[in-house]
């Protein structure tokens, strides 16, 4: 089971003035525990230290989170990423290592066209586990009254339909060249 980081709150002063994973990377770490208890599966946690460079990294936070308030353990750490691209490839590598070629994805319903094609692109074989899935929430008449919340959903469906984009442009170079290569070879 691989968890994508969606971030931290930095220095939560009901913590101490820790750094807690955000609401986003909670709601996909209670999933994958969910998950890990139904199948035993180990877990991998992936997120480095976008932001804040010298800081605990987000991976760190999640397995401590994930030990502390969900009794699961994390086999895997991968600490260095800084995207979803390079979630994919430290993971993979990480995992390869050990034999693994096939994970269950957890991230959130929007993020996992993206994650899973990135994921594919270094080589596992993805069984999606979305979370956080906007679409089915219940509607009240206060749903249609313009908020906040509406403007922030679209900007993050902004930003994955744009990083969809680049990734495509990105990685169809990539396996462009890689085919260019692998011809110069025969």
């Amino acid at each position: 089971i691989v968890v994508l980081s969606g971030g931290r709150l930095s220095a939560a002063p009901e913590y101490g003035g820790r750094d807690i994973p955000n609401y986003w990377t909670l709601a996909r770490l209670q999933y994958a525990a969910q998950l890990q208890r139904a199948t035993g599966l180990p877990l991998l946690v992936s997120g480095g230290t976008p932001e804040e460079g010298g800081a605990e990294s987000e991976a760190a936070l999640m397995a401590r989170a994930l030990r502390d308030d969900f009794a699961v353990p994390v086999r895997w750490l991968e600490q260095q990423s800084d995207n979803t691209a390079q979630n994919a490839q430290l993971s993979a590598r990480l995992l390869r290592a050990d034999g693994v070629r096939r994970i269950l994805l957890v991230t959130d319903a929007l993020h996992m066209p993206r994650a899973q094609a990135v994921f594919e692109h270094y080589g596992l074989q993805v069984v999606a586990a979305p979370t956080i899935f906007f679409s089915r929430e219940r509607l009240t008449p206060v749903d249609f009254v313009p908020q906040g919340e509406g403007l922030r959903r679209s900007h993050y469906a902004a930003h994955e339909w744009l990083g969809m984009a680049w990734y495509r442009l990105r990685y169809r170079a990539v396996d462009a060249r890689a085919a260019d290569a692998s011809a110069l070879d025969r």
